[in-house]
């Protein structure tokens, strides 16, 4: 159980880390993601 403790306080923070910056981009990228897949749209009506 001792050597458990250590373990996590040096992984279990970048993994909170990294989960939280995944959840913060990933509202981004559906922005992005919609903005591609309209693009086809909006070429063709400015033609």
């Amino acid at each position: 159980m001792e050597q458990v403790i250590p373990f996590i306080s040096d992984v279990g923070f970048p993994i909170v880390v990294t989960l939280y910056l995944l959840h913060r981009i990933e509202a981004k990228l559906d922005v992005v993601i919609q903005s591609i897949q309209s693009l086809p749209d909006r070429l063709h009506e400015s033609q």
